[in-house]
């Protein structure tokens, strides 16, 4: 009984010497910062690690340093021209990573995620309330800006640091939204029928403009041809004004005393290449034509014979 009595006495005490051990042990992840409190009074910051604290004295809090985000509940907001729309969106924070940030983030605010939902449903209310609905619809850059400058300037003293406010959806009654796309509908399809319209001047124009230069060309066309037959008949007239000259100066200057002679073996020739009969007076001079033409026929010519004297009324 004895030796029980003083196993127990040597196990016991080494017992509580471990768990006391154990118990003061506490390890700091990276993303976390700790806050020592002793006999329930801020005592020292603790960063990522093992910390050993005084057993039943000392007590740690761990603080979350990475981003998170908080949903803003989903509200109704009216705006300027006393439209109701419904409004969600989330704030992206983290607690700052020095010391006095993360003592303000447990001393200063009893509960920073809930005061962050609150504090950005106030403000969304002031921000979107002070807009038309259209420009509201159109501006949420501007409203995500100004989301987030007013809740840093709200949470500057809670060690907070608001990484970024965004709108997650902006929803205007199902009956006005209805309307929005029966006028967006009717716009989209003006400006088809507009630009339908433009694609057929285009097209009318561009066969005005096709059919303007096909009768542009063929009036040039006309022209340089009536040009060319001008010149032509020009040409052809001088030519044959150049050979009369030349025929004229020729009897002129070797048939001066034959010139009727020669004008009449001519036209003779002339007519005879068509294989023309020709009737001449007999007795005339024109022997002597056919006197100088051994090539003709003479069944071509057909002298006529001179009409008989008529017998006056008297010897009748």
């Amino acid at each position: 009984m004895v030796d029980i009595i003083q196993v127990l006495a040597i196990v016991v005490p080494l017992i509580v010497i471990v768990y006391a051990v154990i118990s003061s042990l506490r390890i700091v992840r990276p993303t976390e910062k700790g806050l020592v409190e002793r006999f329930g009074k801020y005592h020292r910051f603790v960063e990522g690690g093992i910390t050993l604290l005084v057993p039943f004295v000392d007590r740690i809090i761990k603080v979350n340093v990475t981003e998170r985000m908080t949903p803003v509940q989903r509200q109704d907001v009216i705006t300027k021209d006393k439209v109701f729309m419904g409004v969600d969106a989330v704030v992206f924070y983290k607690v700052k990573l020095d010391e006095i940030s993360v003592k303000a983030s447990q001393y200063f605010v009893n509960n920073y995620v809930s005061q962050i939902d609150t504090l950005a449903r106030t403000v969304l209310r002031d921000i979107i309330g002070g807009m038309d609905m259209t420009v509201a619809n159109t501006s949420r850059p501007t409203i995500n800006e100004k989301l987030k400058e007013a809740l840093d300037e709200q949470t500057r003293d809670w060690g907070i640091e608001i990484v970024r406010a965004e709108i997650k959806d902006l929803e205007p009654p199902r009956g006005l939204m209805s309307s929005m796309e029966s006028v967006l509908k009717a716009d989209n399809e003006r400006q088809a029928a507009e630009k339908t319209a433009i694609a057929q001047a285009t097209l009318a124009s561009g066969q005005k403009n096709a059919a303007i230069q096909v009768a542009e060309g063929q009036k040039q066309a006309a022209i340089l041809q009536a040009e060319g037959q001008k010149t032509a008949t020009i040409e052809i007239a001088e030519g044959d004004a150049q050979a009369t000259r030349l025929r004229n100066e020729a009897l002129t200057t070797y048939f001066k005393d034959s010139a009727i002679t020669f004008k009449q073996l001519d036209t003779i020739t002339a007519s005879l290449q068509n294989n023309t009969k020709i009737i001449v007076p007999e007795g005339k001079a024109i022997s002597l034509i056919l006197n100088e033409l051994d090539h003709l026929s003479k069944a071509t010519i057909l002298p006529i014979p001179s009409p008989p004297p008529q017998k006056s009324s008297k010897q009748m």
